[in-house]
């Protein structure tokens, strides 16, 4: 049986994760060890004992999350050693795919995300940006919206964010956009008139994923340009073209654009039903990535979450029946 390793994004972290991990595994610890070293941070504190406030953080969040899919994808592939195809990390999380696949250096990923996280959080003054989710509209619609608002109010940019799932799409932009939008909300003059659609604003320090990132972009134009980016082992489905990628110049190129880029979730997710690649263990806490799918083909995909020792047992059993 072959598998695709999926890796959360920011939004699924929570103080405590990964900590069944660190209390069993050798190879969890030391990649706990090894992302501390790299940035001169205790990341075991920062994580276990931190405050929620303090996991998120961006520039907390995105280290802490690629600690904690590090550590899940080696205890796996130590402890199980399955069959792996591809890999795909929503927003955040395609640094650890990449990392899984052996194309980047853990520790080089771990100063990048840092510096991302950093960037992201200084290219916009706090307030001046948001992000809201937007349920029960299809794609096109989203797009209708953000482009309606932005003429009809003046305020802008404004632009679809994360394409998450059929009738989940967040979008992100100038605050004074989405403030006029939640005040002059009317589903019945949407095109297609929607019976059901709701704003649901989310709690953000900055507009990610919109062309506010612009500064943002750039300055990881530079880390990750100077960073070495090998063949990887199994391809990546990148959030920037939806498309299984395995050229390090363009996995280069995917990661610094994706940051002021929507994430094309449900696309690459489709691209993976396209390639026949239906078994996904999601490699994170929680179990988000796993709700997605359910979203898009709850038929195709069989999704792993993988964030207890019984998780692991049951993925195990799963496994040597395949085989």
């Amino acid at each position: 049986m072959n598998w695709t390793l999926l890796f959360p994004g920011q939004g699924s972290q929570a103080p405590g994760m990964g900590r069944w991990l660190y209390d069993n595994f050798t190879e969890a610890k030391q990649t706990f060890e090894e992302g501390s070293d790299a940035l001169n941070l205790d990341l075991k504190k920062l994580i276990f004992d931190g405050s929620e406030a303090d996991l998120a953080l961006t520039e907390n969040t995105q280290p802490a999350l690629l600690c904690v899919s590090t550590a899940t994808q080696r205890v796996l592939r130590k402890q199980l050693n399955p069959t792996i195809k591809a890999a795909a990390g929503h927003s955040i999380g395609e640094y650890a795919a990449l990392v899984a696949a052996g194309s980047i250096r853990y520790n080089e990923a771990m100063q990048a995300v840092r510096a991302r996280g950093q960037a992201m959080q200084s290219a916009v003054p706090v307030g001046q940006g948001g992000m809201t989710a937007i349920l029960g509209l299809d794609d096109d619609q989203v797009r209708w919206l953000c482009e309606n608002a932005v003429k009809t109010s003046g305020f802008g940019p404004l632009s679809p964010a994360n394409f998450n799932s059929p009738g989940q799409v967040v979008i992100s932009g100038s605050q004074k956009a989405i403030d006029w939008l939640k005040n002059n909300f009317k589903p019945e003059e949407i095109p297609g008139s929607p019976r059901r659609a709701k704003l649901i604003p989310l709690t953000v320090s900055a507009p990610f994923h919109c062309e506010m990132m612009k500064p943002a972009e750039e300055k990881m134009r530079l880390v990750l340009t100077a960073m070495n980016f090998e063949k990887p082992e199994f391809s990546i489905c990148q959030n920037f073209t939806a498309k299984l990628e395995a050229e390090p110049a363009t996995l280069r190129e995917n990661l610094i654009r994706q940051v002021s880029a929507p994430v094309l979730w449900t696309q690459s997710m489709l691209h993976l039903k396209e390639q026949g690649l239906a078994n996904g263990v999601e490699c994170g806490h929680g179990s988000v990535v796993k709700g997605l799918l359910k979203k898009i083909d709850g038929e195709f995909f069989h999704v792993s979450s993988l964030s207890t020792l019984d998780d692991l047992k049951a993925l195990e059993s799963q496994i040597k029946s395949a085989n």
